[in-house]
């Protein structure tokens, strides 16, 4: 099941340029089986949410990205903001409170090298990166992101592998041009909050790219038909076919490769990134 854990609509985040409705559509163009809504220190209203699913007849998850001193999280199971979840610890009691789970967002943006070309400038990233204490809160590591470079996800896998974390993937879409460049595949069915949440703690899930010239792609373009049994009724809808065709549960495959640790570095990682994105 290909879930997108990580998107932007307005104007619950200030700076995305996606109408809810607009995403769910393109999003289920796209191939996807399921979104998350992940708005920057904001939540949504879950009646809201389940509203905009039936409207679709597809799986709407609500989270959120919330800015803390050690980086972005992206929570799951919380449904409003409190002052102070800008403390990692303090939004983790919070979450914990719920049940919930936190995955670190694009953790390149603060530690990354500052030459890039410099092995030991990568060695000094990861270092700084396993003291950050909010990494020692979270389920998960975002390692493709689909607005970050090759690079930067080539570094956010490293710091992941460092620090023995399992990979999720998600767009942080805020236009549409984002939509359906990744997205994580659970080997599990996936239809609500609690659900995702189980899910991401068991490490049942591993990141996905579409290839590329897919990125971006809207309706009537390379479709092929896939049959959905969603709500018990059977039909038939054009989706995009750009995604690799996922391995038996439990199982990996060459072109669908789990991201877990201990199996990359920085060189490896790269290798990994590149060959996803057909570079």
């Amino acid at each position: 099941m290909l879930i997108d854990l990580h998107t932007h609509t307005h104007p619950g985040s200030w700076d995305s340029y996606l109408h809810p409705d607009e995403l769910v559509e393109r999003s289920k163009q796209a191939g996807l089986d399921a979104i998350v809504l992940s708005e920057h220190d904001w939540a949504w209203d879950p009646e809201e949410v389940r509203a905009l699913a039936k409207r679709h007849n597809f799986t709407v998850i609500p989270a959120m990205e919330i800015n803390t001193e050690d980086g972005h999280m992206l929570v799951y199971g919380m449904h409003k903001y409190v002052f102070g979840m800008h403390r990692a610890h303090e939004l983790m009691g919070h979450v914990s409170q719920v049940d919930g789970v936190m995955v670190a967002a694009h953790p390149y943006r603060r530690h990354h090298p500052w030459q890039w070309d410099k092995p030991q400038e990568w060695e000094d990233a990861l270092v700084r990166a396993e003291e950050n204490e909010g990494f020692g809160l979270i389920v998960a590591m975002e390692v493709l992101n689909g607005r970050g470079k090759q690079n930067e996800n080539q570094m956010a896998a490293a710091i992941a592998d460092r620090m023995h974390f399992h990979g999720t993937a998600g767009t942080d879409s805020h236009a549409t041009t984002d939509i359906g460049k990744c997205a994580t595949w659970f080997e599990r069915d996936v239809q609500n909050e609690r659900e995702l949440i189980e899910e991401l703690r068991a490490g049942r899930f591993w990141p996905l790219t579409s290839p590329p010239g897919a990125w971006g792609r809207t309706a009537g373009t390379s479709h092929s038909p896939r049959t959905s049994t969603r709500s018990g009724a059977r039909s038939t809808r054009r989706v995009r076919s750009t995604w690799p065709a996922p391995p038996p549960a439990g199982h990996g495959s060459e072109s669908v490769r789990r991201f877990r640790p201990g199996s990359l570095t920085p060189r490896s990682a790269a290798d990994i990134v590149r060959a996803r994105r057909g570079d």
